[in-house]
């Protein structure tokens, strides 16, 4: 039977042979991840099952980075949980302090994911690793405990959308403006527990870094996970990024079946945002410009790699962020912040006006470092804009891609690049 990308992927991680969609497997997974929110509830329920041991100290990934460094003693409270477990299990891959970064950056960065893995994290954009060919998805914590007890877990095989992206790819357009565009068009539930397969010539020409960033959004049209074929891009990316000797590429084999194809022709389009209070309430920058904000973020695990960096960069250099309002930088993880500030973009940011921060999700989650007042809005390069998201239940949040953030700091107001 020809496979879909996810099909084949959970094929080679389980013993039971995948015939059908919807269909029960248990597979062994790659790596289990958790961070200092959701790993203190996993932690409690390993010890409350009566597990004594993680099955791999090596393929336990614990990150500190929702509120670090903590911001009170809750929070500080969490980590030393958290911290405590990785000592007396010696989990190898524990990240905190000096060394931890934003974990859907991080992992990649540090190649304990790439192609071909099964990874479960207590984390909704988890996700993300499909941008390097993984199946990956975020569970709750107690399917994360006994992972992290058992090292496999299982899954119902989703059924599959494909969406191919095609045309001429304008100037301004990122990986951030077609997944918009996608949950534009198929909405916050469109893909709900099932797979998103990209391909197109869009994406065969799309930076490793731009389909991360596609992937992990995958969750906010409702899909299980977010998947794109290895090719050479991605073997040359993980080559990079320690994980060395990956020859084969991984696809889809040519007749699979997909429960339904969506086609996205970019040719003419205009960068787009996101507007209050869904990821689906997508609309050309130019029908929302002039609106006035207070803040921009610049980071998170959607938009924080270094390609997001110089992006809002070229945009700032030689410009001022707008008076009275705070535009927030947060390189995703120490490689980035050292990368950003090797080419000089620290130095751009800090003289355009910005504040540079730590690698922390921060604002993202409405946790620190960026938290929005009664009746203020922001543009953030982030994942999410519910209500209440980054703050007060009656700020709003617009997101966007680093290009068009950048340019909405400088003009006060949501604006695209060609505004200025």
């Amino acid at each position: 039977m020809p496979q879909t990308l996810a099909q084949k992927i959970l094929q080679a991680h389980t013993d039971e042979v995948v015939e059908q969609d919807g269909q029960i497997v248990q597979c062994r997974v790659s790596l289990v991840l958790a961070n200092d929110i959701t790993g203190p509830l996993a932690i409690k329920s390993f010890k409350g099952m009566g597990a004594e041991k993680v099955f791999d100290k090596d393929k336990i990934a614990l990150v500190m980075d929702h509120f670090t460094p903590q911001k009170d003693i809750d929070s500080a409270n969490q980590v030393m949980v958290t911290r405590k477990f990785a000592e007396e299990q010696n989990i190898t891959h524990y990240y905190e302090g000096g060394d931890c970064g934003v974990e859907h950056t991080l992992l990649p960065e540090q190649g304990l994911v790439g192609p071909g893995d099964v990874v479960i994290g207590a984390d909704s954009h988890t996700c993300t690793y499909g941008g390097i060919g993984a199946f990956a998805t975020g569970m709750g914590s107690t399917d994360i405990a006994a992972a992290m007890a058992l090292g496999e877990t299982w899954f119902k095989v989703p059924s599959t959308i494909r969406v191919n992206i095609d045309g001429q790819m304008p100037k301004w357009l990122r990986g951030k403006d077609l997944m918009l565009m996608l949950i534009g068009a198929i909405g916050v539930d469109g893909a709900l527990y099932k797979a998103l397969e990209f391909g197109g010539s869009v994406v065969d020409d799309l930076s490793v870094e731009g389909r991360l960033c596609m992937a992990n959004m995958a969750i906010e049209a409702g899909g299980k996970v977010g998947l794109f074929a290895v090719d050479a891009k991605t073997r040359a990316y993980c080559a990079e990024h320690k994980r060395p000797g990956l020859t084969q590429d991984l696809a889809a084999d040519p007749g699979a079946v997909y429960e339904r194809v969506v086609n996205i022709d970019v040719t003419g389009k205009e960068p787009v945002v996101a507007c209050p209070h869904l990821p689906s309430n997508v609309k050309p920058v130019s029908e929302v410009r002039n609106t006035p904000i207070q803040q921009v973020v610049i980071g998170s695990c959607t938009n924080g790699r270094i390609s997001d960096m110089r992006d809002a960069a070229e945009v700032l250099r030689g410009r001022k962020v707008a008076k009275h309002l705070r535009c927030i930088v947060l390189p995703s993880t120490p490689t980035v912040w050292k990368q950003c500030l090797k080419e000089g973009l620290i130095e751009t940011f800090m003289e355009s006006g910005c504040v540079v921060g730590p690698c922390t999700c921060g604002p993202c989650l409405g946790g620190h470092m960026g938290i929005l007042g009664d009746g203020e809005r922001a543009v953030a390069t982030t994942n999410r804009n519910f209500k209440g998201r980054m703050g007060s239940l009656s700020s709003e949040v617009y997101l966007a891609s680093p290009i068009v953030a950048a340019a909405s700091a400088i003009a006060g107001c949501v604006a695209g690049p060609d505004q200025l």
